[in-house]
């Protein structure tokens, strides 16, 4: 386990380490509560509350069990050994990326522990261990003001690039972030 110590004195000290499929329950748990809080007023409701943790977590166990993948699956745990982040990142698209940037897909911290060093821990090894390539790119959902402050905090700017998906007839507008390798915060 990579040990980062929590900046915040009252925050829980955690530790980054790869996921293990022992994880994949409680990721999967910690995803859809990350949606529904930071998706709530920008997706239809019925459709955050629809999200079911078994589905998902079966999604997650084929990909994880899937050799070809070229993503990588960390999470943070606490002291006690509890799944309280997660980050994805791998490859970007080749459609997207010709420079051979990667991509953060996602980064989860457990909603009640929001603004503790969960995601700052994770960002900085997701960073450490993307280091070598060109750049890091990611999508944020337009309308998400605490995720876009924070990636841009690690050193993201949006660079132009949108994108729009459907959610059950609602147009959910996304923006594209870089950020160049050796960047500094």
């Amino acid at each position: 386990m990579t040990a980062h110590p929590d900046t915040h004195s009252d925050g829980p000290r955690i530790g980054i380490r790869a996921m293990a499929e022992h994880d994949i329950d409680s990721v999967s748990a910690l995803r859809l509560a990350g949606w529904r809080y930071a998706y709530a007023g920008l997706m239809p409701q019925a459709h955050l509350d629809a999200m079911d943790a078994r589905e998902d977590a079966a999604r997650q166990r084929a990909r994880f069990a899937d050799a070809a993948s070229a993503s990588t699956d960390l999470v943070a745990e606490d002291a006690d050994g509890a799944v309280v982040g997660w980050a994805c990142f791998g490859p970007g698209p080749a459609t997207e990326h010709t420079d051979g940037a990667g991509e953060l897909y996602a980064l989860y911290a457990r909603p009640d522990l929001i603004g503790t060093g969960i995601g700052r821990a994770l960002m900085a090894e997701v960073l450490r261990r993307t280091g070598s390539w060109p750049a890091l790119r990611l999508w944020v959902v337009e309308g998400n003001a605490r995720a876009r402050r924070f990636y841009e905090r690690a050193g993201f700017t949006p660079d132009g690039a949108v994108s729009s998906s459907d959610v059950d007839g609602v147009p959910v507008p996304e923006v594209r972030y870089h950020r160049p390798a050796g960047r500094t915060p």
